[in-house]
């Protein structure tokens, strides 16, 4: 289905499936972000929950990008809105590849990061998924550092997301958001 905007063009949703994967990876990004930020800022009977967690929810986040990625390469975006500027539609796009490629190394380096830690990385304590590479403290550190700063760099691409998701919305009022909206919430 599509939405008639004001110049006339025609500009289709997203699939159900695609919208279903982006929200579920929202949520469990959001998620760990919180959860990322409460370890990093307390120690107590919690601890080892919150890391497990974190990690778990890591795992998770890879298999559905894995899944996103694969879906979206088979399946394609709808064009961009007709009504967006050039560089407007260029800075979306980069947000968008920065934000992929991050979702999708992120969790690589946790897993690397807890592999040279010499740690085995559980799985919402279903089953635990074995170090990849030999136990080595130093690179751990480093790999860890690492993974900090990128969690900073998908934090602050998730606010620029949204940002701009919520632009759209309230102040400019076109259908960029409801691309990506559940029909039953008013999405096309």
């Amino acid at each position: 289905m599509a939405y008639a905007t004001s110049a006339g063009d025609s500009v289709g949703g997203y699939s159900g499936f695609a919208k279903f994967l982006h929200w579920l990876i929202a949520l469990c990004v959001i998620a760990i972000i919180a959860i990322g930020i409460a370890m990093s800022n307390y120690e107590g009977p919690w601890s080892d929950s919150l890391y497990n967690t974190h990690k778990s929810l890591g795992v998770l986040i890879l298999l559905l990008m894995v899944a996103r990625v694969a879906y979206r390469l088979g399946h394609g975006a709808p064009p961009p809105d007709p009504t967006l500027e050039p560089w407007r539609r260029g800075a979306s796009s980069t947000v968008h590849t920065l934000l992929y490629v991050l979702l999708v190394v992120q969790p690589i380096l946790g897993y690397l990061a807890n592999s040279s830690y010499g740690a085995a990385t559980p799985f919402f304590g279903l089953f635990d998924i074995p170090p990849i590479i030999a136990e080595d403290k130093p690179l751990s550190g480093r790999l860890f550092l690492i993974h900090r700063w990128a969690g900073f760099g998908i934090a602050l691409l998730v606010l620029m997301h949204v940002g701009a998701a919520l632009h759209h919305y309230f102040l400019r009022r076109d259908r960029v958001l409801h691309r990506m909206l559940l029909r039953s919430i008013g999405g096309i």
